[in-house]
């Protein structure tokens, strides 16, 4: 579905780290670098030209959160979230954008990037596996961005500290923001892997995301990977 995914993600485990995937999400998050160069990212607008990575998993969540919402049509909304707009469904093989809805609202950009690449970087932490010398890898990959230097500190401590599901949770205040981490952190890893799927599972519970819309942020994503 969509091309610019493929180079980001499903890279398995401690490898989704030193294989670039935080480093690269941390310089299009912040930065919006080199989507000119992925295919269809153009046809989620300027927006996504501008906001890069932050863009596509707040519109893929909004993506998966449509479908689920139309598939439970008379059913209780989902607590807090706000109501989805009227707008024109996208046309086929693109991803809805975000603007004008709760999902990385005007205002909140950087907070909401930064929320969902720690939320990636705390998601390829899970299976335990990122030893002292993949450590020294992707920080000598993440003195390689062009990032300033609050921005590279900033991935730098994610990495440093220690998992906190807590954490982001907290930061997640709004049930969009809830699907954008819990998207991100879809995006991060690989959830066949024992570790990882108990991960995913207690980040759905703690950030209190239905089974179902999990369901179906993860086929979205898996639809957009294959594509």
């Amino acid at each position: 579905m969509q091309d610019q995914i493929g180079g980001l993600i499903r890279t398995h485990g401690a490898s989704v780290l030193t294989s670039g995937l935080a480093g690269g999400l941390a310089s299009q998050l912040f930065k919006g670098k080199g989507l000119g160069k992925m295919g269809g990212v153009g046809k989620m607008g300027g927006t996504a030209l501008k906001l890069g990575g932050a863009a596509i998993v707040a519109g893929l969540a909004y993506k998966a959160y449509q479908t689920w919402a139309a598939n439970n049509a008379g059913a209780p909304a989902l607590p807090g979230a706000s109501p989805l707009p009227r707008i024109a469904a996208p046309a086929a093989g693109e991803l809805p954008a975000p603007a004008g809805t709760a999902f990385l609202p005007t205002g909140e950009e950087d907070a909401r990037a930064r929320l969902m690449l720690s939320a990636m970087i705390a998601a390829a932490k899970a299976d335990g596996y990122i030893d002292r010398q993949e450590q020294e890898a992707i920080f000598g990959r993440i003195d390689d961005l062009d990032l300033d230097a609050e921005e590279k500190g900033f991935v730098v401590d994610e990495m440093r500290k220690p998992l906190s599901i807590d954490d982001l949770v907290a930061g997640a205040r709004t049930p969009e923001a809830a699907m954008e981490v819990y998207t991100a952190s879809v995006l991060a890893i690989d959830a066949d892997h024992p570790a990882e799927k108990a991960y995913l599972d207690q980040l759905a519970a703690r950030l209190n995301l239905p089974a179902d819309l999990t369901a179906e942020i993860r086929r979205t994503a898996d639809e957009a990977a294959a594509g």
